[in-house]
């Protein structure tokens, strides 16, 4: 057991740079602190895994808590597929540290002003916390959650850039979000999602044109 336990802890840390993990821990930390002190005080919903999972909650009343790992985990099995081991052990470490920075920002009072009377700014600093954070882990080669795996494999299959894949995902979550939330509201999403994703797509670009991706990425 012992033996086995620490092959795992071997093959998880192989490959690793002190800068690679200071970037997703970086990202990790830039991405929930804006979802944290914004997105949540404001209520601006979520496309990909998030907004399905509240969309199955509404509709169907099943707890996030099985609802999450249940998507997460057929995004990962894909991705595993498509985008091989290395990337599933990137994405293992980033959404660690994504869960770890979430509770670092909960031990804290608000860091942010209060956007909810301001919605279209909420919107746009939002997607721009989202976007520079999830970018700077894809460009490690890993992922933050299901969404980003799904939309890197969707993007391997179909050849599209990374921006239209993640906005592929996030509208169409957000198209059947209308069942239950407002236009308005969703309206204010759409702006959040399109944003992060240009970022997103624009950052991982960047790393294609310099270092190469870790292996299965």
């Amino acid at each position: 057991m012992k033996r086995k336990l620490s092959a795992a802890v071997r093959w998880l840390g192989d490959g690793f740079s002190g800068r690679m993990i200071l970037m997703i821990l970086l990202g990790a930390a830039i991405c929930s602190f804006g979802i944290h002190n914004i997105h949540q005080r404001t209520g601006i919903t979520e496309g990909g895994v998030i907004g399905m999972m509240l969309l199955v909650e509404h509709w169907l009343g099943f707890s996030p808590a099985y609802i999450t790992p249940v998507l997460d985990i057929a995004c990962y099995l894909l991705a595993w597929r498509y985008l091989g081991a290395g990337f599933i052990k990137v994405s293992v470490v980033s959404t660690l540290s994504v869960s770890l920075f979430y509770k670092v920002w909960e031990q804290f009072p608000p860091m942010l002003p209060d956007f909810s009377a301001h919605p279209l700014a909420a919107a746009v600093l939002g997607g721009l916390f989202v976007g520079v954070g999830v970018g700077l882990i894809v460009r490690q080669g890993g992922s933050s959650g299901g969404d980003d795996a799904l939309a890197l494999v969707i993007s391997k299959v179909s050849r599209w850039r990374l921006a239209r894949c993640y906005l592929f995902t996030d509208i169409t979550v957000l198209v059947l979000s209308l069942s239950y939330i407002p236009v308005k509201r969703i309206a204010f999403s759409l702006i959040t999602v399109t944003i992060s994703s240009f970022l997103i797509d624009k950052i991982q670009d960047f790393r294609s044109k310099g270092a190469p991706a870790p292996d299965g990425a």
